[in-house]
């Protein structure tokens, strides 16, 4: 019999990663093509391009970090107000911990038994898992979401903007080409990791990056023109 591989573990880190480097792409080619339609020189596009590169980065990390963070305080703070009430009130605790089991279909008689052996083993812990939803693997990693989504984003911007290397007339139409296709293959990748729709998850993240570069391009024209 195989061994069955669930991929709900990968949800901190993937998602993360899969966030980065989509905003990478989105950000940076958006701005790339607003400020070539505004009219400005290559090198003024790339200095542009790098600076949204590094400040996107950083920020994604920033943005991760306090966010991830401010999820593992809560869940430390939900185990320190487990903890005290298993120390107040353990019988009560049993029974709250056995009512879940029942929940779940088990019978009353072996709901109890099965919350006895838990909590003789290691009580705080089965709260944790069963009351809480929290384990182990799971739990908020404020530094991997900072580090995955810096890198992803850099990635994803890195596309664009070398794009934007290329000559004045090639350089928007391969911007607007090769971002649409990293976004495809990166929703499409992140889907197949997590385990849902490909081609459902390609479409929709490429019909945002579409209509991002159009609204920022045509507003870049308008300011160019203003100005």
């Amino acid at each position: 019999m195989r061994a069955e591989r669930h991929l709900s573990f990968r949800a901190g880190w993937l998602r993360a990663a899969v966030l980065g480097a989509n905003d990478g792409l989105v950000s940076v080619s958006s701005l790339i093509l607003g400020v070539a339609a505004s009219g400005a020189s290559r090198g003024a596009i790339v200095v542009a391009g790098v600076a949204a590169l590094v400040a996107g980065a950083l920020s994604m990390a920033a943005g991760e970090y306090v966010s991830v963070s401010s999820q593992r305080d809560s869940e430390e703070a939900d185990l320190v107000l487990e903890a005290r009430e298993l120390a107040a009130d353990p019988q009560g605790e049993l029974r709250e911990l056995a009512l879940i089991y029942e929940g779940r279909g088990l019978s009353p008689d072996l709901a109890r038994r099965v919350a006895e052996q838990l909590s003789l083993t290691d009580g705080l812990a089965a709260h944790a898992r069963d009351e809480l939803g929290l384990t182990e693997g799971r739990g908020a990693r404020p530094w991997q979401a900072a580090w995955a989504s810096a890198a992803a984003f850099t990635a994803g911007a890195a596309v664009p903007l070398l794009c934007a290397l290329a000559p004045r007339g090639a350089r928007a139409p391969l911007v607007v080409v090769v971002t649409l296709a990293a976004l495809a293959v990166l929703g499409g990748l992140g889907a197949r990791l997590g385990g849902a729709s490909v081609a459902h998850a390609a479409l929709r993240v490429g019909l945002w990056g579409a209509g991002a570069m159009a609204l920022t391009a045509a507003i870049g024209a308008l300011v160019g023109t203003a100005v």
